[in-house]
């Protein structure tokens, strides 16, 4: 048996090895770091004499590298320093002509000014640290200059941000007197990543959407013509925070004040988890509901396989399936109440079960506590897996998901068959909930929505 044992001005850690062991990698070390590796063999209570040596980590490289206040011929280059203690900053830069630029800077710096660029170009720069002789891995950004004065005439002015939200903001600016081709807007948050959009140039205002609650943002506008940019103008503005800034379904998105359905964003494995894209139905029954299926008009094929059911289809603002991953997400997140809204014309009905949950497993169903106007159809399906036309593990006479044309928690086969052929009366195969309009008439309009079942809307003045 040998043991290393590693420390750092600090308590030492130790491993355990097996004796047949010659490499061990060590994880979680602090960058830019000297260690004292130490290893014995050890035999029953007995220690060998320690083998020393010093090991160095390599410097972690800067973060958040950007380029901001771009103009024909200048930059400003900034970052977020390392978490070492670095010697100075190497700067390469380059339009990828071979003639790059080399600068070296403090390490205590976290920017620096380029110019004598070349306008309408699109330089890369990277970044890296310098320890002694150490050097990180490299930071990269691009950018591109602007055309240069004269060439495209004068740009836009008056940059100004309105209608702030958590979320969005309302751009405006004053257009130059000749008409240009598009306006390039790029926009930035602090520690997040530059995004860019082109902008037609006839209009004067912009609505920016899907923007981090609290959060400071630094805007700049050019104008093109002739494939050449003007100089750019900039802004900055702050947006609000919210209750529930990331929010794991649509009630909290409605306790964040957003009382209007439509789309949204959603948390269901918290901040650090992949957001999702959902419908949130935010005026039925107080509102607050996630939406997770609707048919509507015939657009989105639902016969389809097993890995497409489980990913998710369509869109969220038309005919879809969220996806048995992320409903499983939501119902494992909190005991969740399920709500089924179904319209033929004029007439409505709805069925809504106190207990709704979609486990992991084979996304097995469960379902219980009925009350409503449609009619129990749902419950029958209780405790049956998810099946589709290419895995059916639970067959009974009939391949259910392949005879009645969808996916499905059937049984033998079903009372309830949401994701059949739209639009189609015969053979079963259809939108179906058998307690409301039978098994040969398929429903026109359907939505299958979840909410926290101890939720309580708030009062709406």
């Amino acid at each position: 048996m040998s043991k290393d044992i590693c420390s750092i001005r600090g308590e030492p850690v130790s491993v355990s090895l097996d004796s047949k062991d010659s490499t061990v990698g060590l994880s979680k070390l602090s960058p830019g770091s000297s260690y004292e590796v130490t290893v014995i063999s050890t035999l029953g209570l007995d220690e060998s004499d320690p083998v020393k040596d010093f090991v160095m980590t390599l410097p972690d490289p800067p973060t958040h590298l950007r380029a901001v206040n771009v103009t024909d011929s200048t930059a400003l280059l900034l970052w977020r320093p390392a978490l070492a203690a670095v010697d100075k900053y190497s700067i390469v830069y380059g339009a990828g002509t071979g003639s790059e630029v080399k600068v070296t800077v403090s390490g205590n710096a976290a920017e620096q000014q380029l110019s004598g660029l070349e306008g309408s170009t699109t330089y890369t720069v990277t970044v890296t640290s310098q320890l002694g002789s150490r050097e990180s891995s490299p930071a990269t950004t691009s950018f591109t200059t602007t055309g240069g004065s004269g060439k495209v005439g004068e740009g836009p002015q008056d940059l100004q941000a309105s209608n702030v939200t958590p979320r969005t903001a309302t751009l405006s600016w004053k257009p130059p007197s000749k008409p240009v081709g598009n306006y390039r807007l790029s926009y930035q948050a602090k520690d997040k990543e530059m995004k860019e959009v082109i902008v037609d140039g006839s209009l004067t205002q912009y609505n920016l959407t899907g923007l981090h609650p609290g959060s400071t943002y630094t805007l700049q506008l050019q104008a093109e013509g002739g494939g050449q940019y003007t100089s750019a103008i900039s802004t900055e503005f702050t947006t609000g925070t919210l209750r529930y800034p990331f929010p794991t379904d649509c009630s909290q998105e409605l306790l964040n004040g957003i009382v209007t359905s439509g789309e949204a964003e959603i948390f269901p494995q918290g901040r650090h988890g992949t957001p999702v894209t959902v419908s949130c139905d935010m005026e039925t029954d107080g509102g607050g509901w996630t939406v997770f299926q609707r048919r509507k008009d015939g657009s989105e094929n639902f016969f389809r396989r097993w890995n497409e059911y489980v990913e998710g289809f369509g869109d969220v603002n038309g005919e879809f399936w969220l996806g048995l991953a992320s409903i499983h997400n939501l119902t494992a997140m909190s005991r969740m109440s399920l709500r089924v809204d179904l319209r033929d014309g004029d007439e409505s009905v709805f069925a809504q079960y106190s207990t709704f949950e979609v486990a992991k497993r084979n996304y097995k169903l469960t379902v219980g506590g009925y009350s409503g106007t449609a009619g129990d159809s749902l419950s029958y399906h209780n405790h049956r897996i998810f099946s589709t036309k290419d895995r059916d593990l639970a067959p009974f006479i009939t391949r259910c998901a392949m005879s009645y044309r969808g996916g499905w928690w059937y049984k033998n086969c079903h009372e309830a068959n949401l994701n059949g052929l739209y639009g189609i009366n015969t053979k079963h195969q259809g939108v179906i909930w058998t307690a409301w309009k039978g098994k040969d008439f398929s429903v026109p309009f359907t939505e299958m929505k979840l909410r926290p079942a101890a939720f309580r809307p708030p009062s709406r003045g």
